[in-house]
């Protein structure tokens, strides 16, 4: 617990200097904003002994495991449907697939009803699911070839970069945050561990060096799927 309290002080340090040295003014519901500090606290330390003690070993494991089955289909199989799985159920992208609906509603792109909003959150979701999944895919089978990873990450940016240029503008910045919000609370833990359980199970394969990384391909893919989306839609 202390160590999510010291992890916030920075942020707690700010707003009061901002609010007290700089407005001048006194902090508005003072014991409210103590009491939620605390529940911040407590959840911030909930949610750390969760993962050390859930997500990063059923991670690993699972990894170890499939690499000792030897079957590489299988294991390709769970690492597009961990991708699948965890990104579709992310929070922040059901928010943001859900505000790019009534953006795009209200912008005339989409009817203005609730069961087109819907089709257009949904399709957003998906494309982004299943980018990340193929994304996870490409990931591990760099991890059992040791190809260098800057490569992909080269190739994949000069990709966005040159969609960019050919996407309707109306879907380049929700494509962009796309990419940022598939690497959050539920899809990091398991994606890290799946690389690092995996890289370690493999002789040859440095865990510093071949286990990361695949949170990157999880970010990068998003942007060129959904600029591709938003070609074929709008």
């Amino acid at each position: 617990m202390s160590g999510s309290f010291r992890d916030l002080l920075p942020i707690i340090a700010v707003i009061g200097f901002f609010q007290l040295v700089v407005l001048q003014q006194p902090i508005p519901n003072l014991f409210d904003l103590l009491f939620g500090t605390l529940l911040v606290v407590l959840g911030l330390t909930f949610f750390v002994h969760g993962l050390e003690l859930g997500l990063f070993p059923i991670g690993e494991a699972m990894a170890r495991a499939f690499a000792s089955k030897g079957s590489l289909f299988w294991l390709l199989a769970f690492a597009f449907a961990l991708g699948f799985g965890t990104t579709v159920a992310e929070p922040a992208l059901i928010a943001v697939a859900n505000e790019a609906a009534e953006v795009a509603a209200g912008a005339g792109m989409v009817a203005r009803e609730e069961a087109a909003m819907a089709r257009y959150a949904i399709g957003l979701r998906l494309t982004v699911a299943v980018s990340v999944g193929l994304a996870i895919v490409i990931g591990v089978f760099r991890i059992l070839k040791g190809w260098p990873i800057q490569y992909f990450i080269i190739a994949g940016y000069l990709l966005v970069v040159a969609m960019t240029m050919v996407a309707p503008r109306s879907i380049i910045g929700i494509a962009y945050d796309s990419g940022g919000v598939t690497t959050s609370t539920i899809t990091v833990p398991l994606v890290t561990a799946l690389g690092v359980g995996l890289a370690g199970s493999i002789k040859g394969r440095n865990p510093m060096v071949d286990g990361f990384g695949l949170i990157a391909f999880a970010s990068l893919t998003p942007m060129i799927f959904v600029m591709a989306f938003g070609i074929v839609v709008h």
